[in-house]
């Protein structure tokens, strides 16, 4: 009778442990603790997508606010803290975060979970740099349909993230896309309002191919693709005189560049007898401000044909 009661607490006891030592749990919004996943994103276009598809089970941090640069932007040591302590890390991929790629080489070492949305582009869909031979153009956003691409990707690394959630994140990324067809739309219908040979876009840089290509622009860019190659005199001439000959109404800076070189360009312009306006000021390399109507990616694009449309008419 004692080795059986005996057996009996040894059997209880294992039971307990066992049930003790289970599975953790994830720390999703659902879990005993109460954690969102964390999500570090480079640039603002990614860090709202990630929102509106991570929704309630992600906490979402963009190391670039509105108006920085991605070409130049160095990673800080609290950067660098911040993505190690993430669940993951998305970046745009393509060079365009240029300065850190060594940071993004050491992560994926780690072993953590590392994005990059352009992994998710078709290869034939990307634009090769006019600035190296062997790189494409990293501003996909500017073609919606290619920037749903990159939404799907981001998509696969939440669900990959937080399997208990997947159905959430599909059913979040087929609203957004949703909404994409709509922006997608409303460019096209803002671009019919102009004549095809008024569809000139003369910018500070390469940044808006992607869109003149999808939306029938001729595009010209006073630098590179990337703002770390500086314009020359000889590019301002150049610029100058196409513009006299085209008859251009309007030049447009840009949020996330210095506007000295439209400046420059425009006294160019003027020292040959034709005035050209800046039309306004396009959001390239990031969304707008915090309570501003180009606070979000669908914003930010609405807000950029406006100023475009309005400013060649």
């Amino acid at each position: 009778m004692k080795k059986y009661i005996s057996f009996v607490l040894i059997l209880v006891i294992t039971t307990i442990f066992i049930a003790g030592c289970g599975s953790p749990k994830d720390k999703s919004v659902n879990s005993n603790k109460g954690e969102k996943f964390k999500v570090v994103t480079t640039t603002t276009m990614l860090a709202d997508v990630a929102k509106h598809i991570g929704g309630d089970y992600v906490e979402v941090k963009g190391l670039m606010g509105p108006g920085v640069d991605p070409h130049l932007y160095k990673a800080s040591a609290g950067d660098v803290t911040l993505m190690q302590k993430a669940d993951m890390v998305v970046y745009n991929g393509l060079h365009l975060e240029g300065k850190m790629g060594e940071v993004f080489e050491n992560l994926t070492g780690s072993g953590k979970l590392i994005v990059s949305v352009a992994d998710g582009v078709n290869k034939e869909a990307l634009m090769k740099s006019e600035d190296s031979a062997n790189a494409y153009d990293p501003h996909i956003w500017f073609d919606v349909n290619i920037w749903k691409d990159a939404a799907v990707e981001l998509t696969k690394g939440l669900k990959n993230l937080d399997k208990d959630h997947a159905d959430e994140f599909d059913k979040n990324l087929k609203a957004y896309l949703a909404e994409l067809d709509k922006l997608n739309e409303y460019i096209m219908q803002k671009t019919a309002e102009l004549p095809e040979k008024s569809r000139v876009l003369i910018t500070a840089h390469d940044a808006f191919n992607y869109f003149g290509k999808a939306y029938g622009f001729e595009v010209k860019g006073l630098q590179g693709i990337s703002t770390a190659s500086e314009a020359g005199t000889a590019d301002v001439r150049e610029l100058a005189n196409f513009i006299v000959d085209r008859e251009i109404k309007a030049v447009f800076i840009e949020s996330s560049v210095p506007k000295k070189n439209i400046e420059a360009l425009q006294e160019a312009v003027k020292a040959k007898g034709f005035d050209v306006k800046i039309g306004g000021e396009l959001y390239s390399d990031s969304i707008g401000d915090a309570g501003t109507e180009a606070e979000t990616y669908i914003g930010t694009f609405k807000s950029n044909i406006d100023t475009i449309v309005n400013a060649l008419k």
